[in-house]
């Protein structure tokens, strides 16, 4: 076997499958692959939703999660892991007990608490569970201005979550501003208890299902290529922009972001 099949750094994957294809694993493998990873999928939840809101959605047994991950990671060598829609405190539960036994690698969390469209993805016991166990095995965490707040509910600002998450041991925390009411979307990066950079960009025209996990997804498998994270968070952001910028339309809600905008013709 020649060195260059050996050289595609391969990012574990843990999220919920989304039929419509915008958003969860589909999202996260289109997004590893255009920062030239592999993504190995593990399914946590199966989700009833289309590209207006989510109807329901149904986590698997935890047993069955973390068999999927753990013959994974005693077969390949992998180098980031991303954490997306986890479906039940017994599955973080477990993820937490994973990560414990593959320590070192780069983790990126994408607290996925809502839909696109506003549906529900995690009742509160999930959320407490999240902030308790996975943010402080997190290399960086992505959430939202919602997800943000509801991860540190007695936090009075964006910043003041930032450093409230960042007190709960992430590593790094990007909030992002897609869903804020301002005239460009500003995302904050912050790390050792300040803000670290401030990103600005052109707030596009309409709505969108899977921006959020495009952009973490990205995230993990530019730090799977070994990116250092200044790097890799304005490469993701500057990727998901395009992709944002590049929708399209295929159901009566929202847009999808195009991932593969690069390759059109």
């Amino acid at each position: 076997m020649s060195d260059e099949h050996t050289r595609i750094p391969v990012v574990l994957v843990l999220a919920g499958l989304d039929p419509t294809g915008g958003a969860g694993i589909q999202a996260d493998v289109e997004a590893i692959a255009c920062m030239g990873s592999h993504a190995a999928p593990v399914a946590t939840a199966i989700t009833v939703q289309d590209t207006t809101d989510v109807m329901g959605y149904t986590p698997l047994p935890a047993a069955l999660v973390i068999q999927q991950a753990r013959v994974v990671l005693e077969d390949i060598p992998v180098a980031a892991i991303k954490i997306g829609m986890t479906g039940s405190v017994e599955i973080i539960e477990a993820i937490h007990t994973l990560l414990n036994d593959y320590p070192g690698l780069p983790v990126v969390l994408d607290p996925v608490l809502v839909a696109g469209g506003g549906g529900t993805l995690a009742e509160d016991p999930a959320v407490a569970a999240i902030k308790a166990l996975l943010l402080p095995q997190a290399t960086i965490v992505t959430p939202n201005g919602y997800e943000a707040r509801a991860l540190a509910p007695e936090a009075d600002t964006l910043d003041a979550c930032a450093m409230a998450l960042l007190a709960d041991g992430a590593g790094s925390v990007l909030i992002t501003g897609g869903d804020e009411n301002t005239a460009e979307v500003v995302n904050v990066l912050y790390g050792n208890n300040r803000i670290l950079e401030r990103y600005q960009w052109e707030r596009l025209e309409g709505s969108y299902h899977g921006s959020g996990c495009t952009l973490s997804a990205a995230l993990a498998g530019l730090l799977a290529q070994g990116d250092e994270c200044f790097t890799a968070v304005y490469k993701a952001q500057e990727f998901t922009w395009q992709a944002l910028k590049h929708g399209y339309r295929i159901g009566m809600g929202q847009l999808l972001p195009h991932r593969f905008f690069w390759a059109n013709r």
